[in-house]
């Protein structure tokens, strides 16, 4: 399939192998852009499983997608270059050996300057589409966040998910009334897509004693930067 050039304005070929925060023999970290799908899924047909062969090994063999991250977050997302490493990663990321932290920008401002949010979700079918909502029959979902900064109503938060649901930080932060700037979903309004303020911030984990132990940091991209720094974001001091 030949990409729709409509997102090449996203992310050029040849722009993909720039945005590798961290490669080895057996995986890369990626800073994925806000707004591209990592895979096809109903009427998704860009994604960025499709530029992947840029980054083929010296076989023509690409790399494969080791997790996950929504179409409309960006940051850090990890790639397998061998069958193993996906494996591996697998393992890990199931036994909680992944580490991971979130930038948002909320509208609102938590109660408490820290906490933690546990309340379980349940995917539910709706007509045409799904929703995530909070269920006691649901799976267990926990949220670690810490407020590193206010401004104008909104906060700037640090979200460490212990568990991996899908839409989790989304619907969590959202439960707690200060939803995610930018939120089609779960905010109080529907918006349009593309201008979600959450950045897969840093990943860090070790295949195995013998491996290289692996950290990566995403910068904040250009569409959450006025926002963060309205809540005290510092580039320049922070670098």
């Amino acid at each position: 399939m030949t990409p729709d050039t409509t997102i090449f304005d996203t992310l050029p070929p040849d722009a993909l192998r720039a945005r590798v925060l961290y490669e080895d023999p057996w995986l890369f970290v990626i800073d994925k852009p806000a707004g591209l799908a990592v895979h096809k899924a109903g009427k998704i047909l860009d994604n960025l499983e499709l530029y992947l062969p840029v980054l083929a090994d010296a076989e023509g063999v690409p790399p494969k997608l080791a997790h996950r991250l929504d179409r409309d977050t960006a940051g850090c997302l990890v790639l397998g270059r061998t069958p193993w490493a996906l494996k591996r990663m697998g393992q890990l990321f199931a036994g909680s050996q992944v580490e991971k932290t979130y930038w948002a920008v909320a509208d609102g401002i938590p109660a408490e300057p820290a906490g933690v949010i546990d309340l379980p979700l349940l995917k539910r079918e709706v007509p045409g589409s799904w929703t995530i909502l909070p269920d006691p029959a649901g799976q267990p979902a926990v949220t670690e966040y810490r407020v590193l900064g206010t401004g104008g109503g909104r906060s700037w938060l640090e979200l460490t998910p212990r568990t991996g649901r899908t839409h989790q930080l989304r619907v969590h932060c959202a439960l707690i009334g200060c939803p995610l700037t930018g939120e089609p979903f779960y905010g109080p309004e529907r918006r349009p897509f593309g201008n979600l303020h959450l950045l897969a911030r840093t990943i860090s984990f070790q295949l195995g004693q013998q491996y290289p132990a692996v950290a990566a940091v995403a910068e904040p991209p250009d569409h959450m930067r006025d926002a963060l720094a309205g809540c005290g974001w510092d580039r320049l001091r922070m670098e």
